[in-house]
């Protein structure tokens, strides 16, 4: 059987989206958003233990690859993960290609 090859437009959605997890804060955000349904950013500077701006920066990046969303209630902001996001089915530590399955729109 020869092996099938990514569609060129896929293999470059594929890169940005690595691109924008290559960042260990990004990687944890992501983890703690998959095991709750939202996170306020407050929560997330606390758990974190960076500076608001800090984490701003890196939910702006995933938030512009369309990988978590964002909502404001009065002045706080709450985050949680895009329903739409290419992510992996599941974060429970360390990636593993086993336990990776992307969905490619």
């Amino acid at each position: 059987m020869t092996p099938s090859i990514l569609p060129l437009d896929t293999a470059y959605e594929l890169a940005e989206l690595f691109d924008s997890l290559s960042d260990p804060t990004r990687i944890q955000i992501i983890s703690l958003l998959s095991e709750e349904d939202e996170v306020g950013v407050s929560d997330l500077v606390a758990k974190l233990n960076l500076s608001k701006s800090a984490v701003s920066h890196q939910l702006r990046g995933l938030r512009d690859k369309r990988i978590i969303r964002t909502r404001k209630q009065g002045r706080n902001v709450f985050v949680c993960l895009d329903d739409r996001a290419m992510l992996p089915n599941s974060f429970n530590g360390a990636l593993s290609t086993s336990s990776i399955s992307l969905l490619i729109y």
